[in-house]
């Protein structure tokens, strides 16, 4: 259970219509959280967990429209009289291979995967900052640290997200801010249900649920103790 000290903090999680994002928002919702959730359509944030209510709202959210993400952190500050927590769960998978010339399709998952969270960390930072203890988790996965397949589009963007966690962390470790990479391995999504380089089977892989629960207690340490990157396995990799 949440303690008094966490129970009633602000959470923004972009991507929170489903996946990791969904199951995210759950867990803190059931921990006493205040959460301004972002998805590119507002009624499936409502048709999935329910009606807005007083310490939960819905925004719209598209990584390739800025004014969204201005519009959606102003009204979160405005409604809740700040932000403690940004995560950003939000991201763009489509293939992208060193023999593809597709510059539209790597602009889509630099838009998505690296500007959206950068730009995301930029509005909120005056808020984290004043909170004295703000925190950022960014979603980044195993490919922002190793690379087993073809698809050097997905983890270039991912190594830019790991890149853009470590220089918050370093620039903001002074004012409180705590800021934290989450490499998970396959997750059990839609995502991965449909990838076809998957290399283990759905119910052997990391359930959104058990990644929630972890992104929550690294949530709640405190300012001594944090973690830079957290890399969570379902099999085996020699990379350390």
């Amino acid at each position: 259970m949440s303690t008094d000290e966490e129970f009633g903090r602000v959470a923004v999680i972009s991507g929170a219509d489903g996946g990791i994002g969904a199951a995210v928002a759950q867990e803190l919702m059931n921990h006493g959280y205040r959460l301004s959730l972002g998805a590119l359509d507002p009624k499936s944030l409502e048709k999935l967990h329910g009606p807005e209510t007083e310490n939960r709202m819905y925004a719209r959210f598209d990584a390739f429209e800025p004014e969204t993400a201005e519009k959606w952190i102003i009204t979160t500050a405005t409604r809740f009289g700040g932000i403690d927590i940004l995560i950003n769960c939000a991201g763009w998978a489509e293939p992208v291979s060193i023999y593809d010339d597709n510059d539209e399709a790597l602009n889509r998952l630099w838009t998505v995967n690296a500007k959206a969270p950068l730009r995301l960390t930029r509005l909120c930072l005056p808020y984290l900052e004043e909170t004295g203890r703000g925190r950022i988790t960014n979603l980044v996965s195993m490919a922002g640290k190793r690379v087993r397949n073809a698809f050097v589009g997905y983890a270039m963007t991912k190594y830019a997200l790991m890149a853009v966690t470590h220089s918050t962390r370093t620039l903001t470790w002074d004012k409180g801010v705590r800021a934290t990479a989450v490499c998970p391995g396959w997750v059990s999504t839609e995502m991965s249900k449909n990838a076809k380089t998957k290399t283990i089977e759905l119910d052997e892989m990391i359930s959104p649920e058990t990644l929630a629960h972890i992104i929550r207690i690294n949530l709640e340490l405190p300012n001594s103790a944090a973690i830079a990157e957290l890399l969570v396995n379902c099999e085996f990799e020699d990379i350390f």
